[in-house]
């Protein structure tokens, strides 16, 4: 697909560490400022009863919204509170469990890092979309590959299904990743380390096409 025939490259918002106090309004205030595809919902080092707690609101704002609401890591958290679908690591399972448990509706997204083998084979197995990264320095999570904007050219040329490009993306450099071909630019410390609404806004104008 050529790059004038693609949509333009859509914003995925991926939560902090801490989506318990005031989160909830932060999240209603980034969704309103501007157009988000998707929320992946990422906690760690909580158990199952509490993290489906602390995403019922979240769920239900992006619900409000029609905002496709994605949990990190566990198909089994997100079978039990009715998400959108599952972003699974190399480590969190495989797609064709995943889709068995969750149902074909679900969008589920897959991490390739740097790699176009795990890419491909992500693509095999029925992935909705998968995601490359980091594209650039980030202090949301240790990062083990770095990536190439030349790999989102490459997985246009072939495939059919969206790539989501992650890691150290800003207002300031997301367009160099949309223009390689990125469908979607996902982003946490960039929003929420800061003022939300002025950070979405911020995304909304980078992207758009000109």
């Amino acid at each position: 697909m050529s790059e004038d025939e693609r949509p333009p490259c859509q914003l995925y918002l991926i939560s902090p560490p801490d989506v318990g106090r005031d989160f909830p309004d932060r999240l209603a205030r980034a969704l309103d400022a501007g157009p988000v595809a998707a929320f992946q919902f990422r906690v760690k080092g909580v158990d199952q009863h509490d993290a489906a707690r602390l995403a019922e609101p979240l769920q239900q704002i992006c619900a409000d919204r029609g905002v496709a609401f994605i949990v990190n890591d566990s198909a089994s958290l997100a079978k039990r509170i009715g998400a959108d679908g599952v972003h699974l690591g190399q480590q969190d399972g495989n797609v064709r469990e995943a889709r068995e448990m969750l149902g074909r509706e679900a969008q589920i997204g897959v991490t390739c890092h740097d790699s176009r083998h795990l890419a491909m084979e992500a693509g095999e197995a029925g992935a909705d979309y998968v995601a490359f990264g980091a594209f650039f320095p980030t202090t949301t999570k240790q990062v083990e590959h770095h990536a190439e904007p030349e790999i989102l050219a490459w997985w246009q040329d072939i495939f059919e299904i969206p790539c989501v490009a992650i890691g150290g993306i800003t207002p300031e450099n997301c367009g160099l990743l949309a223009k390689a071909g990125a469908d979607f630019v996902a982003v946490s410390g960039a929003v929420w380390n800061g003022d939300e609404v002025a950070a979405v806004k911020a995304f909304e104008k980078a992207l758009s096409p000109d």
